[in-house]
């Protein structure tokens, strides 16, 4: 497995701008731009920059970046706190567990027909249910005539429970 010294022998990484360029060659194809100086990585199709690095296809550069800095690998996930994939400014990186991190979420998932988060259509008592997840645990926040009254009460209880999170709307 990479370790910080390999990586700091491959690649320079600037905490300021979040942008990993090559220090050495990295043994890959004749074609691959990785001279020294040259911009590391590529956009992933989901929004992460990868870097090739010894032949392993995919270390995210969000992972490489914490690496890097702290010489550990991160133990838990690497949340990029402006919730921008690409923005590996080092300020911008901090270890997240998988709820914290999936509180960032800014849209609800496509088969949510409310459309907002935390919000789902309770037939039984046919109104609109809030639910936040804390703790690890669903908890019910009440029924509402509206969406709308339901994605009030859940931003107002996610600002309370999970502070960690930012700029999230429903």
């Amino acid at each position: 497995m990479l370790n910080a010294n390999r990586l700091r022998e491959l690649l320079h990484y600037n905490p300021d701008t979040g942008v990993f360029t090559w220090r050495a060659r990295n043994g890959r194809g004749a074609n691959a731009n990785n001279s020294e100086g040259a911009p590391a990585g590529s956009m992933h199709s989901k929004g992460y920059i990868v870097i090739t690095v010894d032949g392993h296809h995919g270390y995210k550069a969000h992972r490489l970046a914490w690496l890097y800095m702290t010489g550990e690998w991160p133990t838990r996930q690497i949340d990029h706190e402006d919730t921008v994939r690409n923005n590996n400014i080092f300020t911008n990186l901090r270890l997240a567990t998988l709820n914290q991190n999936a509180q960032n979420r800014k849209r609800p998932s496509r088969n949510n027909k409310s459309g907002y988060l935390g919000v789902s259509w309770d037939k039984k008592q046919e109104k609109w249910a809030a639910t936040l997840c804390i703790n690890g645990k669903n908890k019910r926040l009440g029924r509402f005539k509206s969406p709308e009254e339901a994605s009030a009460a859940y931003l107002t209880a996610k600002a309370i429970h999970h502070p960690f999170s930012i700029g999230v709307s429903g």
